[in-house]
Formats: C-alpha cells, sequence, structure tokens
C-alpha cells in the first residue's frame, strides 16, 4: 500500500513537471525574479543617450578644464614628444646612448623597422623587395644630419606610407630605436679614426 502511494506521488510529481515544462517560453506581464541583481540592473544613463536633467540634454559631460588622462601628464616634453618647449624638434636625445640601450634598440629596430629599412638601414628591407613603396636609406646626408627629435616623431606618428608606431613601440623603446639608428649611420660611414687603436692594429 505505501509502495502505490509512494508510486502515485511520484507520478503525480512527475506530470507536473512535464505539464509546467511545456510553459517554458511564455510571455508574463510579472518581471523576471533575478536573485542577484547586483550592478547591471541598476538606474544609470548610457552613453550617448538623451539626458532630461542637463540643460543641454547630453548624457555624456566634458571633462573639467585641466582634466589630465591617467598615464598622460606628460611634462617632460623632450622625453615624450621630442620637442623642446617651444615646440622644436630637439636635436639631440633627452637619454644617454648606452650599450645596453642600443642593445635594445638593435631588437626593437629589427622587429619593426627592419621589415621596410632593412638590418642595415638603406631601405631595401624584404618588404620593399616584396614591391611595397621604398623606404629611404638612413645612409644620405639629409638624415645623418636631422635632430634626434625628428627620427623619434616619425616613430610615432608616421610619416607618408610609414604608420605610426605610438602604439606597439613605448616612448623609451623608440629613443632606443633613434640610438640604434645612429649606430647604423656611423657604421655605413665611418672612417679609419672611429675604430680603437687595438681594434685598429687588428684588422690591418
Amino acid at each position: 500500500m505505501k509502495y502505490k502511494k509512494r508510486l502515485s506521488a511520484f507520478n503525480s510529481l512527475m506530470i507536473l513537471l512535464l505539464v509546467g515544462g511545456c510553459f517554458r517560453g511564455s510571455t508574463s506581464d510579472k518581471p523576471p525574479i533575478h536573485i542577484n541583481p547586483s550592478m547591471d540592473d541598476q538606474s544609470k544613463y548610457l552613453a550617448q543617450s538623451k539626458s532630461a536633467f542637463f540643460a543641454d540634454g547630453s548624457t555624456m559631460r566634458m571633462p573639467v578644464e585641466g582634466t589630465v588622462a591617467r598615464d598622460e601628464l606628460h611634462q617632460k616634453t623632450e622625453y615624450y614628444y621630442g620637442k623642446d618647449a617651444n615646440g622644436k624638434l630637439v636635436k639631440k636625445a633627452p637619454i644617454k646612448f648606452t650599450i645596453d640601450v642600443l642593445k635594445r634598440g638593435q631588437e626593437r629596430f629589427n622587429i619593426y623597422c627592419a621589415p621596410c629599412h632593412s638590418k642595415a638601414g638603406d631601405g631595401q628591407g624584404i618588404v620593399i623587395k616584396r614591391g611595397f613603396i621604398p623606404a629611404p636609406t638612413f645612409h644620405q646626408d639629409r638624415l645623418r644630419n636631422i635632430e634626434d627629435g625628428y627620427i623619434f616623431n616619425v616613430i610615432t606618428k608616421g610619416f607618408r606610407n610609414m604608420p605610426s608606431y605610438a602604439y606597439q613601440v613605448p616612448v623609451a623603446d623608440r629613443w632606443a630605436i633613434v640610438g640604434y639608428v645612429r649606430a647604423l649611420q656611423r657604421s655605413q660611414n665611418a672612417s679609419a679614426q672611429d675604430v680603437p687603436p687595438n681594434e685598429l692594429n687588428r684588422i690591418k
């Protein structure tokens, strides 16, 4: 008898579950149950939406005058922009070109610059050999005598068909590349006087 009652109760429960399943997907005027509303159901303005609160009807507000975006307080203009306080390109880089800096510059140059400019800096990189617009050689008087700030700015903003590398190459690495470009220029236009005496005797 107890077994039959249990079986009957089980069957009733199963029928209720099956009948309830038939109503899945149906609409209801009642709000859905949200056990953990968190912050996604709070009252808030959406970007680009209209506002009835502000006089101009705009939800998005202009920043307070003098607001500086995070990590954008670049007061050292020579370092961050390659220009002095008057907006002129700096002739010399604001960092020391140590061996470690030049090695870093060589690594970054070979990754980002060599495909067009070649590892020798003569503008005959593999991309150029595949038909891309030729890059200028660094071994010309104009670029040998150009300001360090000019090279930094070209890396930062791009020039003609060269894109900007501001997002791929951090500021410190841009200066390191500038130093390595100068080393390349020196190597391709060196004289016997540039070679240390002990090395000069070895190669004679």
